[in-house]
């Protein structure tokens, strides 16, 4: 097959663009063409994309290009004329290539992956301003709770009219989890789970947890990840976490406020800020970790680096709503609490840090075994291939 990969490229790499990337590897060794077009935008696909539409990340020009970006327009276009793909494969193009650039795709056969809730949701994560879960489907009622300003609104009613226009070009659209399948489903959207894999550990990994209790968290800094509850939370153990180390690995707008309130609490000294890590660097901290901590407010989508986590034997905790609950097996895998609930929270790490819960520090090999079955890339690839074929109208050779 032919297959052109578009997406857009977020600013350092997430589990988003680690999943394209994967995508492209396993497709070639299957003897498959691969092209990759993203926009300028973040890191432009790393220097791995073969189109690059300008895009930026500019919140004036933003207004217009969110709707229909020309540039992006154009270079579909020239990707379906010089490449001539059999199958286009689209995951993210809300924020830099627009809905308006899937036109170009003329009659391409098309796939969709969705890995967030941005096409159901203008601020993309389906959490209201009081931190709760919105249940409703995007409209004025968005403007009505707080999500958006008028303004915002105003220029969202033409862009989720375009999206729900490219929504229906689909020959199959492909969520990371049953949650999302789930959430599609509520606005009207047919969608089918492929839980999306991760990375599987390193040949030299090896389990050495820690001999004083650490926890660690890995993921952006950001409103929905809920890292201001950990912080609170782990203030709130016995003696206010003494004993206990705290290790926060990524970036995000949110860090100074975090590190200012890690001293408000007065925790600072057992709290550190270790900003974004390269894939070997979090493979280290998950060796040494009793417990990766997942205190997501949103209902996290999937939560790739729990399956990560669980993949080379470490506990989770995690938030209970969302697809977090398709990959811990409480008491098993780890530990699940009601999405916010701060007291909740400081009772699971505390069973963590005193050995209630997960004494030997690992997780059991059987369980292990079975994460990383079930979210074995190989697997994912081929049976995502498939799709592709039954969408292409080919048959597998």
């Amino acid at each position: 097959m032919r297959i052109l990969l578009i997406t857009d490229w977020n600013r350092g790499r997430g589990g988003a663009e680690s999943h394209i990337a994967a995508l492209r590897e396993g497709f070639e060794q299957e003897g498959d063409a691969v092209r990759l077009l993203t926009s300028s935008a973040g890191s432009a696909g790393d220097g791995r994309a073969d189109y690059v539409a300008f895009g930026t990340e500019n919140v004036v020009a933003q207004t217009v290009l969110q709707i229909v970006n020309p540039f992006a327009v154009a270079t579909v276009r020239r990707a379906v004329r010089e490449f001539r793909p059999d199958v286009a494969v689209v995951n993210m193009f809300a924020h830099h290539l627009s809905p308006a650039a899937l036109e170009s795709l003329g009659r391409i056969p098309s796939v969709l992956l969705v890995s967030d809730f941005k096409c159901v949701c203008p601020v993309g994560s389906k959490l209201l301003p009081d931190a709760t879960l919105c249940r409703d489907r995007p409209g004025a009622i968005c403007r009505q709770r707080g999500c958006v300003g008028l303004a915002h609104w105003l220029r969202d009613v033409p862009r989720y009219a375009l999206v729900r226009r490219q929504l229906r070009r689909f020959g199959a659209i492909v969520t990371c989890s049953d949650w999302v399948t789930h959430t599609l489903l509520d606005h009207g959207i047919a969608a089918r789970t492929l839980h999306f894999p991760a990375a599987p550990p390193t040949p030299c990994y090896r389990r050495d947890a820690s001999a004083t209790p650490l926890l660690l968290f890995i993921g952006r800094l950001d409103r929905e990840k809920g890292v201001d509850l950990l912080l609170r939370s782990f203030a709130a153990l016995p003696d206010r976490g003494r004993g206990v180390e705290l290790r926060i690995a990524g970036q995000g707008p949110l860090r100074p406020v975090l590190e200012s309130l890690a001293r408000s609490l007065g925790i600072a000294d057992r709290v550190t800020f270790l900003g974004w890590l390269e894939a070997r660097a979090v493979e280290a901290e998950l060796a040494r970790a009793w417990a990766l901590v997942v205190p997501s407010v949103w209902a996290e989508p999937l939560g790739l680096v729990a399956v990560e986590s669980v993949m080379r034997g470490v506990p989770v905790v995690a938030s209970a709503t969302g697809g977090l609950a398709e990959i811990v097996e409480p008491g098993v895998t780890g530990l699940l609490f009601p999405n916010g609930d701060e007291p909740a929270l400081v009772g699971c790490l505390g069973q963590v840090v005193d050995g209630a819960a997960f004494p030997s520090r690992s997780l059991p090999g059987p369980a292990v075994d079975r994460a990383r079955r079930r979210f074995d890339r190989t697997t994912h690839i081929r049976a995502l291939r498939r799709i592709l074929l039954e969408v292409a109208g080919m048959h597998a050779g």
